[in-house]
């Protein structure tokens, strides 16, 4: 989806990874590691295993990073849209799906990880529910990622019908990132989808949006409660959570490399 003059677009400030390794350590370890640097702030003692499962080094990150750069040979294309599975472009590629919550910040979050591309356009709406459609993105011959309707409030009248024809016939779908927003933490409607992906057996992980709207109390109260609850309530869930922020790029990073290594384009070595 490319509007006329987004090929002439900026890119924005700390969207590449050689611009946050400029910042002094501090900063620039909250930035890529967002949650190891919150878990500093935990009692002594406390369990953080969780909190570094996926911690890729450099190399990991730069080559995650150059797969969502697009360049002569290597497109980052907006592909369609559906509304039905008959509708959506054949799964010739391995695929993850972006799902979450109306006004969760799906939207901003994929353009954010798109922003090294900004010939891309991801339409961001200030109205909740804006999405109506499952939009396909197909990053050169590596994999496609998917932007679904938002759940909830002003969610498309055939949500439901939509979203597990797709979680279920999408023989390609690699991995579903369930976005929950990191002020609020698990509400209602997020608990549905849980016991949808978990019915389905769909592999999926948690992100936390919009990190920066949240105190460092509040951030730290959510992450351990919804840790607690992937712990206990879920099977299909990975045990790690990824904290994002599509305005600071607080975790943008981290989550490019995770999306390369869930769709095999990193060496497990380097991704472990």
């Amino acid at each position: 989806m490319v509007l006329p003059g987004a090929a002439g677009r900026c890119r924005p400030p700390l969207s590449a990874l050689s611009e946050v390794l400029r910042l002094e350590r501090g900063r620039r370890a909250g930035l890529l590691f967002p949650l190891q640097r919150l878990a500093r702030h935990l009692a002594p003692g406390a369990d953080t295993a969780r909190f570094g499962l996926f911690q890729p080094g450099l190399a990991a990150l730069q080559r995650a990073e150059a797969l969502f750069r697009s360049g002569r040979h290597h497109a980052i294309d907006y592909v369609s849209s559906a509304v039905r599975m008959d509708h959506a472009p054949p799964s010739a590629l391995p695929e993850v799906c972006f799902v979450g919550r109306s006004n969760v910040g799906k939207s901003s979050l994929i353009r954010a990880l798109f922003s090294l591309s900004p010939e891309v356009e991801v339409r961001v709406s200030k109205t909740p529910g804006h999405t109506k459609k499952m939009n396909f993105f197909k990053v050169g011959k590596y994999f496609t990622l998917v932007d679904m309707p938002g759940y909830g409030y002003r969610a498309p009248q055939d949500f439901v019908e939509m979203v597990e024809a797709y979680l279920q016939e999408r023989q390609n779908l690699k991995r579903t990132f369930l976005l929950v927003d990191g002020v609020v933490g698990l509400q209602k409607t997020d608990h549905i989808a849980v016991e949808m992906l978990e019915e389905f057996g769909i592999p999926y992980v948690m992100v936390l949006t919009k990190i920066d709207r949240a105190s460092r109390g509040l951030l730290l109260k959510n992450v351990l409660e919804i840790q607690e609850f992937v712990k206990e309530k879920t099977q299909g869930c990975f045990p790690q959570l990824f904290l994002v922020s599509a305005l600071e790029y607080s975790g943008v990073h981290l989550l490019r490399c995770f999306v390369a290594h869930v769709t095999g384009n990193l060496p497990a070595v380097e991704a472990s």
